[in-house]
């Protein structure tokens, strides 16, 4: 029986009350993560000097978290908002050398929305793991495009992954993210998804599309860092270029999905991972990257949704990225994925503008042994010093005379934090940074390999440790690469965990001088050996043409490494070192080695 058309309002009025699909859309999520942004870098914290109007569009038409606390660094600010729990209880210890990964009994907002029904992408720096299950494709990503380590060395036609595989792209890095981006809200634009963008910018090298340097090379800097000497004048500039190359590309995102009627229905969030990473304008605080004083803490954090939340709303409770899993899920009416106890609060009765009763709360900030603490009015920072946050922004003056219940209070707060979370039995004594393992030593957790639903293991230099003496190419592991190889004595070694014996294929990334080419290398693992020869000779020339200012110190010069195939390899199931060495050198050094691969081979 066909159903009369003067029924069917009441049928559409019906299935809204009761919450049906017509009227129950999901909301998508676009999540912008700028890396190394300070709060000062924009234009709706205040900077004259800086032109952010489509990030500060995601302010205006939505909310603006006032006080929002993030990591004095990269990959632990990304493990708290993916887990809504403190970084180090999720395993992270640092931010290379595999220090940076989540552990795998955390669970993630992808995996939470993946459970729901989304799609799920990203696309970017995701710096919490690289080989799986530690790949954000094992952790709820439907698929991923960009780098998995931290600090990459190559901005502009850079070498980035595309669901497992490295490929040569062409363009400036975060441009070509972003169209990776917008590809995906295309494909998905009929169901719900989850899209997160967190970019490389303003990270060094310092290197920015010429159209954006052109507005800051000669431009004056009158907004000063907390400490001018210093600050170095053409560093700000160029991290403000970066910043509104950046803008530019969330204005694309933002298109994209007003032009395909998504805007209304799109939870939008934009935040920074840590503070400044050179000294510039932060509104007078205190603190950089890498330090626990606010203004290497406090971030902007911006969330819009039409269709939801109140436009141009501050919320002035203080809150950080422990929050956003929560926040996000509860918004979207997603049920969580795991059970540890969270550290992260749902935010969403503060951004709806709920008049509702909020308890006080604490956040704590930590990094290399410093701890410091945050409550709404007041921070206690790594030396126990007491500051008024609204009387004294800037941290200048210490009140610990003046309010002494107070400092005793919030010592003790940090001492059971450090209990609880650290695991410091030492009655508050900050932990030696080498224990910790926020240094450049290899993590002794092994890397895992040999999964047949995703059969590709890279092995990059940052990951390896050198021996005899190879050495890194610089100090900064991460986009580094393994030189010096020239002696038999020599060896470069990874910590393996082979989950499935089996044929693998090997590949090494590598540069060697033509003079040089011919080297035998042997590959071992416990009792598996595989023997190769170094040809041809590869040797280009080093990237010295794509930097806007010359690299800090530390950071490698990158090149274009060649891909050789070494051959086939059985490895037995186990643990143990995966060492390659040189058994015969006819020249002068045996090749610089950027990362091996193995291929398992079903």
């Amino acid at each position: 029986m066909m159903l009369s058309f003067q029924f069917i309002p009441l049928l559409i009025l019906v299935l809204g009350l009761l919450g049906g699909p017509l009227f129950a859309a999901s909301p998508n999520v676009v999540i912008f993560l700028a890396d190394d942004a300070g709060w000062g870098d924009y234009s709706h914290s205040g900077n004259t000097q800086v032109n952010t109007p489509n990030i500060d569009s995601i302010a205006k038409g939505g909310v603006s978290l006032d006080r929002f606390y993030v990591c004095p660094v990269c990959s632990p600010t990304r493990a708290e908002f993916l887990t809504g729990r403190y970084y180090p209880r999720g395993g992270v210890r640092g931010v290379s050398t595999g220090q940076e990964r989540l552990n795998l009994d955390e669970k993630t907002l992808a995996d939470a929305f993946k459970a729901a029904g989304y799609a799920t992408g990203a696309f970017g720096k995701w710096h919490n793991g690289s080989q799986w299950p530690y790949h954000p494709m094992a952790r709820g990503f439907d698929e991923y495009f960009g780098h998995s380590a931290g600090h990459w060395g190559e901005y502009f036609d850079a070498p980035l992954e595309e669901n497992g595989r490295m490929i040569r792209t062409q363009g400036y890095i975060v441009d070509v993210c972003t169209d990776r981006a917008l590809n995906f809200i295309e494909k998905n634009k009929d169901k719900p998804f989850v899209c997160y963008v967190p970019f490389t910018t303003p990270h060094s090298p310092w290197a920015s599309p010429a159209e954006n340097w052109a507005r800051f090379k000669d431009k004056p800097i009158q907004l000063r860092g907390s400490d001018p000497e210093k600050e170095v004048l053409d560093e700000t500039r160029c991290a403000l270029s970066m910043i509104e190359n950046q803008d530019m590309n969330v204005g694309r995102v933002l298109a994209k999905l007003k032009n395909h009627g998504l805007n209304e229905n799109t939870i939008i969030v934009y935040f920074s991972d840590n503070g400044p990473n050179s000294m510039r304008w932060t509104g007078g605080m205190k603190g950089k990257k890498a330090t626990t004083d606010e203004g290497g803490v406090r971030s902007v954090c911006y969330i819009r949704w039409p269709n939801k939340l109140p436009a141009g709303h501050t919320m002035t409770q203080i809150a950080g990225a422990i929050d956003l899993m929560p926040t996000l899920t509860s918004l979207a009416g997603v049920k969580r994925v795991g059970d540890k106890p969270l550290d992260g609060r749902d935010l969403s009765p503060l951004l709806l503008n709920k008049k509702i009763e909020w308890s006080e709360r604490m956040i704590f900030s930590t990094w290399g042994g410093a701890v410091s603490v945050r409550t709404q009015t007041h921070r206690l920072d790594h030396a126990g010093q007491l500051y008024d946050m609204v009387a004294d922004p800037g941290q200048t003056h210490a009140i610990n005379d003046q309010a002494p219940a107070l400092a005793a209070e919030l010592t003790q707060a940090v001492k059971a934090w450090k209990w609880d979370v650290l695991g410091d039995r030492s009655a508050g004594k900050p932990k030696d940074d080498k224990k910790k393992g926020q240094g450049n030593a290899v993590d002794q957790r092994p890397i895992p390999v040999g999964y047949p639903e995703f059969p590709i293991t890279m092995l990059p230099a940052r990951d390896g440790e050198p021996r005899g003496q190879v050495k890194r190419s610089s100090s900064a592991p991460n986009c580094s690469y393994f030189v010096n190889w020239t002696k038999k004595e020599d060896r470069m070694v990874w910590l393996l965990q082979v989950q499935t014996a089996g044929r693998y294929e090997v590949a090494v990334d590598y540069t060697c001088p033509h003079s040089d080419a011919g080297s035998i290398v042997e590959l071992s693992f416990l009792d598996a050996k595989l023997q190769a020869k170094v040809e041809p000779g590869w040797d280009p020339p080093l990237n010295t043409n794509q930097d806007t200012l010359p690299r800090p110190d530390g950071e490698s010069q990158m090149k274009n490494f060649h891909s050789l195939k070494l051959g086939e390899i059985t490895l037995p199931a186990g643990y143990g070192p995966l060492t390659l060495q040189a058994l015969e050198i006819p020249g002068h050094s045996v090749m610089d080695v950027r990362r091996l691969t193995l291929t398992f081979l079903p």
